[in-house]
């Protein structure tokens, strides 16, 4: 028998012909005022009824929904909330969910199930003894955003604090199949035209497959092959979803990104899904269009934690990426000849915002990753990543790596006297016979040679100045040759004391 068949009549009129309580179950607005004891009393009450109610059937469905709201609302708070954290609570819970027939009993037992999860780490390992994984991983199987999102849930936290075996659920229980299934589904509707509001379940389903997706790669990379026909639909929806500009990385954009990390990026067969032969940029464009509208508007906490991984996945891309694909990254991310106008990072393109940030100490997995980029676009050559980003830039990273620097690396350089190797500079600057200053970037022409404007007051001055300074190291040399041993003395009043060059004059 299948547990998740909706109720036939005969058994609908078995329910029926049981006694009911004669109570009504409490509303949830009503449920929310009790607190402390009454609230303790109250779920301990509701837990019972939904325990006997597994024992025999006691509940009618609308009631039974209704008891498993309440202890939905009661469970936001663990304070005096203590028979659904149990293990006999969690075991009611997670049979409703996986055992009942009514999709909106299993529904709400499930609710009821992850909230509790969430805030009980130790419930996690009891829902995982139970043994109902196996039950769980089949159950993403069916075509329902609601059931995508609450079962992703429960498992992605299963990753977290127990033991399970998660080798054994992609291999024995299809989990990957069936969470490449549901993504590509995601991938479909996003290529479908839209033909009435969009429900908010389909983005919060996607978000908790991607999460669950990111960490079995993570805990489990082993397994990460398994996922790769996720990585076409994954890339579907980035093309898709609009970037806002003001927080760029906004769901589903970051899990979409946190996905692809761990995927096979490298295999070769892979390779032609990133960067398709009908248009190569397709998709690099768009992570792109991410990195630069995400390095505008985050600060540094946001920078850490939201755009690391996309220039992880950039870094990722660069390495695998034919010729025209790695041309483009280094156009928009290395400095162009319009950057090169002024000191290198003074200008307000990506790639000078790129530049500043690699040298953010608020930001070191940003500042390193960047650093990092820029090397490889380099050809991890010292001398040309000094000439691609300018010795200010590329020093601390150089130095960090312990990559020596090659004694050449600080004349001034034009990029069209650079050699026939030089591919790995950005296209804007090939092929310009000017001179570029290597610890600026800047070009020679270009810098600023500022005069210090002086009065003919200041000037004579400065004039006195430097002859009393000449003067004076002129009597330190005297003492050093006529009195060796006591010169320092004498050389430390010189220094320290206006009147000292008179006195040592005449002690001579």
């Amino acid at each position: 028998m299948n547990p998740f068949r909706r109720p036939n009549s005969s058994s609908s009129s078995s329910i029926m012909s049981k006694s009911t309580p004669k109570t009504t179950p409490r509303s949830s607005a009503s449920s929310a005022e009790l607190t402390g004891e009454a609230k303790l009393d109250d779920l301990t009450k509701l837990m019972g009824k939904l325990k006997s109610d597994l024992q025999e059937i006691s509940l009618l469905p609308h009631q039974r929904d209704a008891i498993l709201e309440q202890v939905k609302v009661y469970g936001r708070d663990p304070t005096h909330a203590d028979p659904i954290f149990t293990k006999e609570g969690i075991e009611t819970l997670t049979r409703h969910a996986f055992n009942s027939p009514s999709q909106n009993t299993s529904r709400a037992a499930l609710r009821c199930l992850a909230n509790a999860m969430l805030l009980r780490a130790e419930t996690r390992q009891i829902f995982v003894d139970l043994g109902y994984m196996s039950k769980a991983c089949a159950k993403l199987k069916l075509d329902s955003r609601d059931d995508e999102f609450l079962v992703s849930r429960i498992l992605f936290l299963t990753t977290y604090d127990t033991n399970i075996d998660i080798v054994n659920l992609i291999d024995e229980d299809k989990l990957a199949e069936n969470i490449c299934v549901n993504i590509s589904r995601h991938g479909k509707l996003c290529q479908a035209k839209a033909t009435k509001t969009k429900d908010p379940m389909q983005d919060m389903a996607l978000i908790e497959s991607l999460k669950l997706l990111f960490n079995l790669t993570h805990f489990c990379p082993d397994r990460c092959a398994s996922f790769t026909p996720a990585l076409h639909p994954i890339l579907t929806v980035v093309s898709k979803v609009p970037i806002a500009s003001q927080n760029p990385l906004e769901a589903p954009v970051a899990p979409l990104v946190n996905a692809l990390l761990n995927l096979d990026l490298d295999n070769k067969s892979n390779v032609p899904t990133l960067f398709p032969k009908s248009s190569p940029n397709v998709y690099l464009d768009c992570f792109i269009e991410i990195l630069d509208k995400s390095t505008k508007i985050y600060k540094d906490p946001e920078l850490e934690q939201l755009v690391s991984p996309l220039l992880t996945l950039l870094r990722k891309m660069y390495e695998v990426g034919p010729g025209d694909a790695k041309e483009q990254m280094r156009r928009v991310i290395l400095p162009s000849a319009v950057d090169r106008q002024q000191p290198l990072g003074r200008a307000e393109s990506l790639a000078s915002r790129l530049l500043r940030l690699s040298t953010n100490p608020g930001t070191p997995q940003v500042r390193e990753t960047i650093s990092g980029l820029q090397f490889d676009m380099s050809d991890k050559d010292a001398r040309r990543f000094v000439q691609n980003v300018g010795y200010g830039f590329a020093s601390g990273f150089l130095f960090q790596h312990n990559v020596p620097i090659p004694e050449n690396a600080l004349e001034a350089w034009s990029t069209s006297s650079s050699g026939r190797r030089n591919t790995r500079a950005s296209q804007d600057n090939r092929n310009i016979d000017r001179a570029i200053n290597p610890v600026t970037g800047q070009f020679l022409d270009q810098e600023e040679h500022v005069e210090v404007k002086m009065t003919q007051e200041e000037k004579e001055r400065e004039a006195e100045r430097l002859f009393v300074l000449f003067e004076r190291r002129l009597v330190w040399l005297m003492l050093k040759i006529l009195s060796p041993r006591p010169f320092r003395k004498e050389a430390f009043a010189l220094e320290n004391s206006p009147g000292a060059y008179k006195d040592s004059i005449l002690r001579l």
